[in-house]
């Protein structure tokens, strides 16, 4: 397969502008979003749709596996591992256009047999790309991160289709594991593309904007 490489603007603008058209995106300010922190928030975003829309998930691969080959590397690695449950679907179809085996990491050992959270054959050495459908604060990738890692494997990348970008902190938190974050576009790209694309009313907007611009403000501002 040959794969796309448009430049990055516009493979952000069209991911953006995919999740917004299979309903992937969830702008409510009147009734916020409780998310697995407890806090709240005007926005919600289910990649997970993306299995079921072929054409936009064969697009949105392809926009991701050129994305890690650009900025990666063409020889860069020779297992991809999807996280449990949301990475597996993604990385499988990542490991299909990269011609890699495919593995995936469980949350925790599954307690009985083995006992592992490795599946599928990882093996002292291999550079180790991680895949999973979004990431926040970075922290769930780190304990798949050691995982990957307790088998003596390497695993120096992780690949998102969807990047928050709004925790300053994330980028930093990942690289100073050694991990780098490779992703296609991000909350800033979505409300950009719903302004110019007319979802949405303008009082939602404005709730969302300003919650991205400053989350914990917001969050103290609406209980």
């Amino acid at each position: 397969m040959t794969l796309p490489f448009p430049p990055r603007e516009e493979i952000a603008r069209l991911t953006a502008r995919m999740l917004l058209e299979i309903g992937a995106v969830h702008f409510n300010a009147t009734e916020p979003y409780t998310y697995a922190s407890g806090l709240k928030g005007p926005t919600y975003i289910d990649c997970r749709k993306l299995i079921s829309y072929p054409r936009i998930r064969s697009t949105l691969m392809d926009f991701l596996a050129a994305t890690v080959l650009r900025d990666a590397g063409f020889d860069a690695f020779d297992n991809v591992a999807g996280g449990e449950t949301a990475g597996i679907p993604f990385a499988a179809l990542i490991a299909e256009r990269l011609g890699l085996p495919m593995t995936y990491v469980r949350k925790k050992p599954k307690g009985y047999g083995r006992n592992a959270r490795i599946e599928g054959t990882m093996t002292e050495g291999q550079r180790v790309l991680l895949v999973e459908d979004l990431t926040t604060d970075g922290g769930s990738k780190l304990s798949f991160v050691d995982a990957i890692r307790e088998t003596g494997a390497d695993c120096a990348h992780t690949a998102v289709i969807f990047y928050y970008g709004i925790f300053p902190k994330t980028t930093q938190r990942l690289a100073d594991h050694g991990v780098a974050l490779h992703y296609l576009c991000t909350w800033w790209d979505v409300l950009a593309e719903a302004k110019a694309q007319g979802f949405y009313d303008q009082t939602t907007l404005y709730e969302v904007e300003t919650f991205l611009t400053d989350p914990r403000a917001w969050q103290a501002a609406n209980p």
